[in-house]
Order: C-alpha cells, then structure tokens, then sequence
C-alpha cells in the first residue's frame, strides 16, 4: 500500500509517555538533581502521570524486562508494572496505562485476569504491550537455558494472545444479573473456552466479568517480518523504531498493507514511533542541553550497550574513528528493529564511534528532535501529515524535566495548529485511541 500525505485536517496526533527510570538518557540518573533516588517512591510515578495527563496524552506507558542487568551502571527495571499501574489508576482520572507483560514467560489465565482486574479498578483504561523477550538472561529466570528460537516465541505469543482474548470474551456483558431474589450471574451466558494448544492448554471461563472495554487494548512493538505480522492481526496501537521520515514511511507503509490483509482497517490501528526531544529557547540552546546530557556518559557502559545493541563485542573499539563495518540486516539474529536502526544512521551519517554512542545514548536510535518548540512541533508535523506516524511514543531524555517541557511548551503549539486535542472526548483508552467519527 502507497504511503499517501494525510490531507484530512480532522486527524489529530496521539501521544504515550514512555517513563522509563530518570529517563530515557543512560546517563539520566548521573545527573545533578536526577530523580534516581526516587525510583522506588510510587508518588514519582504518579506525578510523572499527572503531568502527561495535563498534556492531554492517550496514555503512559512502562516496558519491563526479567533480568537484573547491569545494575552498576545504571537503574534499569525498578517496580513491578502491573502493580504500579494499580496505584496510578488512583491517582490520574482519564489518561491510559499501559505495560509489558511478556507472552514469552507468562500464563493466559492469570494475565488476562490481572489485566481485566486492572481495567475493573481504572475504570477502562488499562493497555497490554503484547512482547516475546529479548534476552537469554531472562530466560534463566523462568527455567530456561535460552530464549526459544524466533519462530516459536512468535507462535507462542500469537496463541497466548488469542487465549487471552477469548477469555475476556467467556462472559457476555449482561452474564452478571446481581438479584437478590435469584441469582447473581447468568451461568448460560458463561462459558468455558476448552483451549487446547500447542503451547497452553485453558479450560476457562474468567473468573472476571467483562470488564469496561471489553477487551484491554493491545499494543505491540513488531520490527520483524512475523512482529509486523502478529502487530497487524491483532494490535490498536503500534509501537516503531525508526531513525527518520523516510524509514517512517516505509514501515508505516508495509504495516498498514499488512493491517489491511488481515482483514482489518488501517485508520484503527495507531502507529506510534519513539521520539526522543530536546527543547530550547533557541536551536543553539537545545544543542546545548543535548551536549549536557551526553557529557555525563561513560564510554565503557555506552560501548557495552552499543554491544548489546549489534551482539558484538565493542570494548576496544577506537572512539575517535569510524564505525567498523557492521554485519547485514540479513545475517543479524538479534532484535530486527534497533540493529536496522543503527544500520541506518550508520549509512547515513558515516559517524565515529563516540558519536555513535551519543546518538544511542536517548532511545536507542529512535527519531530525536532538537530545537524550539516550534521546530519540534514542525518535525512532529511532518511526519504526521507525510505518512510517517499517527503520533508518537514519547521517550523523555530527562525526567521529569523534559516531559514537562513538552507538554508546557510543544503541546500547546500543536493545539494551535489544530493536530492535537485540546480536551479529552472519552474516558477509555480504547476511546482516546479511535478517530473521531
């Protein structure tokens, strides 16, 4: 399917806030005045929310992962997320919230249970971002020598949510009948799901009624030819990493094709790209607020992420001089979307190695924005008019400093432009979601 310029006016950009630690920076929390010692305090998270409330986001999200790290260099997975998605459902009125849970490690029942439970307490606001794991140290953790092949991990997580899915629908909305004289469910209208899989093997029904959306809304990251796949059959909300507008497009494009093969309407699914922003009163001051940040980065942790990043050793490699040539997309094993990524900005900007390493320092080679408020806005624009996104995941640097700048200073340029909203029209997620009819 051609990519095509958005001319309809009516379309309005959709925003996540990606919370991840101090930020999104790797040097974030070496910062003077970081928020590093606040990790652990739930009231962080909750004003972190409020303030994307207050700009009007579709949601907040929170990634995850089952392996500790590299815990000397840097916070990296802190509080369980369902279970902090639980306190800010108390604490924000309309904004989503969203999280990981891995189809690579957990169980149907119990996930569709807790994510039910959670849209019951939030009142409908509650997104799972469906991932198969990425690294054999998480796998340790839950029995396994390794990560199943690629193959099977896709296949597992394409049951696992279409057990889930069929769980949430057990109930019908009007199972529950609540009489006092009679009886308080509608065992008819109850029924069990008598799963019997390659990977899971549910009798069901939930032990939930239906919750306010039904089923919660699922989102999902797909890079590779079967993510884009399993992203395409079943997600609301798509998660991209691309570098810039003309590989924006081209995912835009082959996702939306792949969407529509499925069977379903491109306009319903959201494809929502990272995007990191450094904001300035001037293009020279927000160069400058990127360089601060950088300058706080060590290069033996920023050369092990790099190796992380490409599965490859980097240790030794001379700072101050070209990348080396990096394997082909076609022979790489590793997480598809990041390496192409690099593959990319590597092409394109034929950097030395320290820059390199200060390109992936915020978001990983995700879309970074530099400038005025005016100029963000102007990229955001572009892309959204010009077939590279639907709205963005935004990946704050600093936090909470640079998701306040955002939503004070690039939210209300884009409301006057008429591209984003200026008030919220529903109160799930899945209606924040949803062009306006």
């Amino acid at each position: 399917m051609a990519v095509k310029d958005h001319e309809d006016r009516s379309r309005k950009l959709h925003f996540n806030a990606f919370i991840h630690g101090s930020g999104h920076h790797t040097a974030a929390w070496r910062q003077a005045g970081s928020t590093a010692g606040e990790l652990l305090d739930v009231a962080y998270y909750q004003q972190l929310a409020q303030v994307a409330e207050r700009g009007l986001f579709d949601a907040v999200f929170f990634a995850d992962g089952h392996a500790a790290g590299d815990v000397e260099n840097g916070p990296l997975w802190n509080l369980e997320p369902l279970t902090l998605l639980a306190a800010l459902a108390g604490s924000t009125e309309k904004i989503g919230l969203i999280c990981t849970i891995s189809a690579s490690f957990y169980q149907p029942f119990p996930t569709a249970r807790m994510l039910a439970s959670l849209d019951h307490i939030s009142g409908g606001r509650v997104g799972w971002n469906v991932v198969t794991s990425m690294f054999d140290a998480e796998a340790r953790n839950y029995g396994m020598p390794a990560l199943p092949a690629h193959q099977q991990r896709y296949e597992r997580a394409e049951e696992f949510i279409d057990v889930a899915q069929r769980l949430w629908d057990s109930w019908d909305v009007d199972a529950v009948v609540a009489d006092p004289r009679g009886k308080y469910a509608n065992t008819g209208k109850i029924r069990p799901i008598l799963h019997d899989g390659k990977h899971f093997q549910v009798e069901g029904p939930l032990n939930v009624p239906p919750s306010p959306q039904g089923r919660p809304v699922l989102f999902q990251a797909g890079a590779s030819s079967q993510g884009r796949d399993l992203a395409a059959k079943y997600a609301e909300g798509i998660y991209a990493v691309a570098y810039d507008l003309a590989s924006a497009r081209d995912y835009y494009g082959d996702v939306k094709h792949r969407i529509l093969q499925a069977g379903r309407s491109p306009e319903n699914v959201l494809i929502m790209p990272g995007l990191v922003t450094y904001i300035g009163s001037s293009r020279k001051a927000a160069l400058a607020a990127q360089a601060e940040a950088d300058s706080y980065l060590p290069v033996e942790q920023s050369l092990a992420q790099l190796g992380r990043y490409i599965q490859r050793d980097c240790s030794d490699w001379a700072l101050d001089e070209q990348v080396p040539e990096l394997a082909p997309a076609s022979s790489f094993t590793g997480p598809a979307g990041r390496y192409a990524t690099i593959l990319r900005i590597v092409e394109a900007e034929k950097p030395t190695v320290r820059q390199l390493l200060g390109r992936l320092a915020a978001g990983g080679g995700h879309c970074t924005m530099v400038g005025t408020p005016e100029q963000i806005a102007d990229g955001i624009e572009q892309w959204f008019l010009h077939g590279g996104a639907d709205g963005f995941n935004l990946m704050p640097p600093l936090l909470p400093g640079s998701l306040e700048e955002f939503v004070d200073r690039v939210v209300p340029v884009l409301q006057r432009r008429g591209l984003f909203r200026t008030r919220y029209e529903g109160s799930t997620l899945r209606e924040h979601l949803r062009p306006a009819a």
